[in-house]
């Protein structure tokens, strides 16, 4: 089923989504910022179950390594799976900040700018040319672009722009078959922006028709699937995956 890039991949949602990719048959190549040994963790769980995965280092800020990292990628890939192409690109690499409008800083404000919306906009770029034909991109946005929360404006400003975005890659590499959606989760438990506790849950989980938050499953098996043969029809879309999220 090809090969495909997660970004992020080393913990929460991506390396769901990379274990959920694996499972499916897909090769899968994570990336870290700094956390090598977790890294290095998820891809001997996906190869203790007989699947291919290699990690690379990437901090998707760095716009100018994307070429030298597009280079490490080919090389893995014919280093580790014989081939020269990607079919998956998962743009998920992150970090949450709460800080209200008053007192963001313009360095808060450029570092969540730099990662959640230039870093996947130049990163995309950067690796078109390595997409094959009927390939899929999945750009991870968020439910905080739907319903206001207070203290994440910039984050969810640029998340609301990735999903803008996503609908003009989706027209523009539409020539080459490729596909393009964003996947925006609710409240999810993961390490974003320092966790839940237990008060903040219960809240999340109060204005949530299903009744509780989310696990990095719950939207992995999603990114999957839009990988897949079950999303060859399903572009230029928005998918939350909330549990019913403020409805």
């Amino acid at each position: 089923m090809g090969v495909i890039v997660i970004t992020g991949g080393s913990r929460g949602i991506g390396a769901s989504a990379a274990e959920h990719c694996a499972r499916r048959g897909m090769g899968v190549i994570l990336t870290y910022k700094n956390n090598q040994q977790a890294a290095e963790s998820v891809v001997k769980r996906i190869e203790a179950v007989g699947g291919k995965a290699a990690a690379l280092e990437l901090d998707v800020a760095d716009i100018g390594r994307f070429q030298n990292f597009r280079e490490s990628i080919l090389l893995t890939l014919q280093a580790t799976w014989g081939v020269n192409t990607l079919s998956g690109l998962v743009n998920n690499a992150g970090y949450g900040l709460f800080n209200p409008l008053q007192s963001v800083t313009e360095a808060q404000f450029d570092g969540l700018l730099n990662v959640h919306l230039k870093g996947p906009f130049f990163l995309t770029q950067s690796l078109l040319p390595l997409m094959e034909t009927d390939s899929s991109i999945v750009n991870l946005t968020s439910a905080t672009t739907r319903v206001a929360t207070a203290g994440v404006a910039p984050y969810a400003a640029f998340k609301g722009g990735l999903d803008v975005l996503t609908r003009y890659m989706a027209k523009e590499f539409g020539n080459r078959r490729i596909r393009v959606n964003s996947v925006s989760p609710g409240a999810i438990r993961t390490e974003l922006g320092g966790g839940l506790n237990a008060e903040f849950e219960t809240l999340l989980a109060s204005q949530t028709a299903l009744g509780r938050v989310g696990e990095p499953q719950d939207v992995g098996r999603v990114i999957a699937m839009l990988l897949g043969e079950e999303g060859r029809w399903i572009n230029a879309q928005t998918i939350e995956v909330a549990g019913g999220y403020s409805v």
